[in-house]
C-alpha cells in the first residue's frame, strides 16, 4: 500500500477518529502499558472525552508484567492515583498469572508474571489498590489460569463488554505503524476493517480493537507530550542519557525479543530490580552479556567437527525438552514443506545466483507476499545445508538457519520468516476445544 499524505495533521485526524469511536461504540477503554504511545493515547482520550462527551464512561486497562523498571512502576502509580479522582473513569490494573514468551532459555518457552507458586521470588510486591485484579480479586470470568498474555488482553475486552451490559465495545491501543514492519503490515494488511477503517479490527462478537494513533511518528508523539504538558514515563529520559536512539526506546517485558538488546541496561539503570530479574528467569544474565554481541551472530557460527548443519540441528533437537523439541520440529517441517511445495518469493538476482551455484530450484508462479511480486521458487532436492555462498539475500532456507534458531532460543523461528503464529500451535490445537462451550453461549 502506498503512503498518502493528507492536508490535515495527524492530530486533526485523531480527533476525527475519536468522534467516530465515541459515536459508534457503547463502551470504550484504553489499554495503558506505561509506554509513551499508550500514555499519550490515554491522556488525549481523556481530554477529548472531557471536552466533547463528558457523560461517557471510559475504562483504563493496565496489564502488569511484574518485571519492569522502577520508574515505569512509579509512572503507572502516578497515573492511576491521578485517575482515581476522575469522574466516569473505571480502573483495572491486572496482575494475573499469564504465559509470557521468553527468548533467553533453552528449557522454557514462557515465564509467568505473578506466578502464585513463586511469590517468594517476584520481582516486586503485588500492587495494593482496590482496582487491582489478581487471583484473590478476580471478576474476569473469561480468564483462564496461565493463559497467554495476548489472550488475556483480548479476553478482558470480552469480559468488559459483558460487565458493562453488552453492546459494542472497543479497546484503544497505542500501536503505531512506523514502530516496526510487523505492526505496519498488521494494520495495513487487514482485509476487513470496521466499516473500511483499517485501524479498527474485530476480536470477538461486538468487541473491537482500534489504533487511532496508527499513522503517528515518534516525533509526533513527543511533540504532543511537550505541547500539552502531559506526564510521561521518565524511563525515556534515562534511555536518552544512556545513548539510546528513540527507535530503541521500548517499554516491554525484559525477556522478550524486542527488549533483549537493552536488557543489560537494567544493571546500570535499576540494579536492585536487575538482581531480582536474574533469579526470576533462567538465562537472563547470559542474555544481558551476549544480547548485543556477535558471540552468536549468524555469519560467525562455527560447526563442531564431524557435523553437517543438518546433523548438528538434529543433535541439538535431541537435547531439548519434549515440548520445546516438538515446537521446533513442527515449525521446521512447515518450512520444509513450504519450500518444497509452495515456494518463497525471491528476486531475480538471487534466483540467478542460486542457479550459478548449482542449487536445484524451479519457478512456481508469482509471489503475492512480496512488494515486487517476485517469482516463487521451490527446491527440487534437499534443502541446502547452508547458503553462505549466496550473498544477495538472507531469505534462502537452510539447515544452518534452523540451527541458528535453536542456538538463539528463537522459539517462534522469526529468523526463518515465521510470524508470531501461536494460532497454528495453540489456538488450533487447544483453544477451540477449551472455549467450545463459551463460544456457543456467547454466539461468537
Amino acid at each position: 500500500m502506498i503512503r498518502q499524505y493528507l492536508k490535515e495533521t495527524v492530530y486533526e485526524a485523531f480527533q476525527q477518529r475519536m468522534h467516530f469511536i465515541f459515536k459508534e461504540f457503547d463502551h470504550i477503554f484504553v489499554s495503558f502499558s506505561g509506554g509513551k504511545d499508550s500514555g499519550l493515547l490515554l491522556n488525549m482520550a481523556l481530554d477529548f472525552r472531557s471536552k466533547y462527551y463528558p457523560h461517557k464512561r471510559i475504562g483504563v486497562f493496565h496489564q502488569d508484567f511484574e518485571a519492569q523498571y522502577s520508574v515505569t512502576t512509579e509512572y503507572v502509580e502516578r497515573t492511576f492515583q491521578r485517575l482515581e479522582k476522575e469522574r466516569m473513569v473505571d480502573l483495572y490494573w491486572v496482575c494475573l498469572p499469564m504465559a509470557t514468551r521468553t527468548c533467553f532459555s533453552s528449557y522454557q518457552m514462557y515465564w509467568y508474571p505473578w506466578d502464585d507458586t513463586k511469590e517468594e521470588i517476584w520481582v516486586r510486591p503485588m500492587p495494593r489498590h482496590p482496582y487491582v485484579i489478581n487471583l484473590k480479586n478476580n471478576p474476569m470470568t473469561t480468564y483462564r489460569y496461565r493463559m497467554h498474555q495476548e489472550d488475556l488482553a483480548k479476553q478482558f475486552g470480552r469480559w468488559y463488554r459483558t460487565a458493562h451490559g453488552g453492546g459494542k465495545t472497543v479497546c484503544l491501543l497505542g500501536i503505531r505503524a512506523d514502530e516496526s514492519l510487523q505492526r505496519y503490515s498488521g494494520i495495513l494488511n487487514k482485509k476487513y476493517g470496521y466499516q473500511d477503517r483499517c485501524w479498527i479490527s474485530k476480536q470477538f462478537k461486538d468487541t473491537y480493537a482500534a489504533s487511532p494513533l496508527y499513522d503517528w511518528s515518534t516525533s509526533d508523539v513527543w511533540h504532543a507530550n511537550a505541547l500539552f504538558g502531559y506526564d510521561y514515563n521518565k524511563l525515556y529520559d534515562l534511555y536518552y542519557m544512556a545513548g539510546l536512539k528513540p527507535s530503541q526506546m521500548r517499554v516491554a517485558s525484559p525477556f522478550n525479543d524486542s527488549a533483549k538488546d537493552s536488557l543489560n541496561l537494567y544493571r546500570v539503570i535499576d540494579p536492585e530490580i536487575w538482581t531480582r530479574l536474574v533469579g526470576r528467569v533462567r538465562g537472563a544474565n547470559f542474555g544481558a552479556i551476549y544480547g548485543k554481541t556477535k558471540a552468536l551472530a549468524y555469519r560467525t557460527l562455527s560447526l563442531p567437527e564431524g557435523h553437517t548443519w543438518e546433523s548438528y540441528t538434529k543433535f541439538l533437537l535431541a537435547t531439548l525438552p519434549v515440548r520445546l523439541r516438538n515446537n521446533y520440529i513442527k515449525k521446521f517441517q512447515t518450512s520444509l514443506d513450504f519450500w518444497h511445495k509452495t515456494g518463497g518469493g525471491l528476486g531475480e538476482e538471487t534466483i540467478q545466483e542460486l542457479i550459478a551455484h548449482g542449487y536445484r530450484i524451479q519457478r512456481n508462479g508469482v509471489s503475492n507476499y512480496t512488494v515486487m511480486r517476485d517469482s516463487r521458487v521451490i527446491f527440487l532436492g534437499k534443502i541446502p545445508d547452508h547458503t553462505d555462498d549466496i550473498k544477495s539475500t538472507k531469505d534462502v532456507p537452510s539447515w544452518k538457519r534452523m540451527c541458528y534458531c535453536i542456538l538463539r532460543n528463537d522459539h517462534t523461528c522469526r529468523f526463518m520468516g515465521f510470524g508470531l503464529t501461536r494460532e497454528q500451535q495453540r489456538r488450533v490445537d487447544g483453544l477451540k476445544t477449551k472455549y467450545k462451550e463459551v463460544v456457543k453461549q456467547d454466539g461468537i
